[in-house]
């Protein structure tokens, strides 16, 4: 059925929308412009919970034989800003309408936003309010979500999410990673959940580097005080990377496809158990390299730190470690966390070294303080710590450290040794 828009539409604009939606066994559906519009739902699990805590809502469109056309196609159908604003009002409306229905008092519901009605000409999506308020839906069980993309209007995009938690419900940021995401849009906005763009899962996937970068991502999203969603997992394999990530919660067509069979798909169930119960196997040393590490250089890393304390020179005490093909530096520090004498590195290990990192080589007097291996090891003297693998700051390659404070003579100091990771 063809409906005409009017280019001004005045609120409430439901009266305009409920004629469009009607109620089939299998749930609400709707039509636009000579198609009909149903609900697909796609489960978000969470990680840490091992099991769904939300959906999002996804479009599906249908023509007169009730064949699939693409939604690339359906949002092409405006010709219009009041109707593509139609467009974006209808489907959630038709959201929340099947969502309401259904036996879930708890869960959430992700909506997408079109960038465009979020900045829609300096108005408020006043319409959202009134469609909670008509349906009686919670709001603090919908997440919004915005794409990440620029607009024109930054402002106006701050005032509109704000109009949504005013609301009470979450606000998300779809797609960050790709196109013009930044950080920048993070602060500004403060969204409750960020959802990772697929891309970055793609190529941690093949790249152990940018599996490192995603890992940091992660992060930075927490310390800006956002839950972080990774959507697009489609394997085990990624699904790993994911756990590995410390991301909180995932979606993918590894857990569940998007369905119209909505009662379906509120019975999905994800073997959490399994998939946890791997990583932890296969992470078992790299989360605790203390284990094979400490086990095998206590030994020495004890016996220098006893010849130091006893007036061995620093290079004599660390002769054992240095030569070891692992061991990249050992150094000493005082208790202020400054670095006390030259640091003693291997002949072999320094004509390996890379030269585009000479200016970084040289750490007498370094302040290490900031480190943890250094608090971590005041904090608990005689007692022999390792670092999980981090980038040093001495050449740029990834390093463990063990750290050991003792006493010498009258100070403590701390002895420190890099070993290759």
């Amino acid at each position: 059925m063809s409906t005409r828009i009017p280019n001004q539409t005045a609120e409430p604009e439901l009266d305009l929308l409920t004629p469009l939606l009607d109620q089939q066994d299998a749930g609400w559906q709707a039509t636009f412009q000579g198609l009909t519009l149903r609900t697909a739902l796609q489960p978000i699990f969470s990680i840490s919970h091992k099991r769904i805590v939300g959906y999002e809502a996804l479009i599906r469109a249908f023509d007169t034989d009730m064949a699939r056309v693409l939604p690339l196609h359906l949002f092409q159908l405006p010709t219009t800003d009041p109707e593509d604003l139609m467009l974006d009002r209808l489907c959630r409306y038709l959201h929340i309408q099947n969502f309401a229905s259904m036996n879930d008092e708890i869960n959430w519901l992700f909506l997408n936003v079109s960038p465009r009605v979020v900045a829609n000409k300096g108005k408020r999506d006043a319409f959202f309010g009134h469609l909670l308020e008509r349906t009686q839906f919670p709001p603090h069980r919908v997440v919004v979500e915005i794409v990440e993309q620029p607009t024109d209007d930054a402002e106006q995009l701050r005032r509109t999410v704000e109009y949504y938690k005013e609301l009470g419900c979450l606000t998300a940021i779809d797609d960050f990673g790709a196109g013009h995401s930044n950080f920048e849009r993070i602060w500004n906005l403060s969204p409750d959940i960020v959802k990772l763009d697929r891309q970055i899962l793609n190529r941690a996937t093949d790249d152990k580097r940018a599996r490192q970068i995603l890992n940091g991502i992660v992060s930075l999203l927490h310390q800006s005080g956002c839950l972080v969603l990774l959507e697009g997992v489609e394997t085990r394999e990624q699904a790993m990377i994911a756990i590995d990530g410390g991301v909180d919660f995932v979606q993918g067509f590894f857990f569940s496809h998007p369905s119209t069979e909505l009662s379906e798909v509120m019975a999905s169930v994800m073997d959490f158990d399994s998939l946890l119960t791997d990583y932890k196997r296969q992470n078992a040393n790299r989360f605790d390299p203390s284990h094979q590490i400490t086990d095998f250089f206590e030994p020495r890393f004890r016996e220098a730190a006893k010849q130091l304390s006893g007036g061995t020179p620093f290079q004599q005490a660390c002769h054992a470690l240095i030569g070891h093909h692992t061991v990249s530096r050992c150094y000493l520090i005082n208790e202020h966390g400054v670095q006390i004498d030259d640091t003693q590195r291997d002949t072999t290990m320094e004509a390996c070294s890379d030269p585009r990192f000479r200016p970084l080589e040289n750490t007498r007097n370094a302040d290490w303080y900031r480190q943890h291996y250094l608090q971590q090891a005041l904090n608990q003297p005689d007692h022999v710590q390792v670092t999980r693998p981090y980038l040093s700051v001495t050449g740029a390659y990834m390093c463990v450290t063990l750290s050991l404070a003792f006493q010498n003579g009258n100070e403590v100091n701390v002895l420190c040794c890099d070993i290759l990771a």
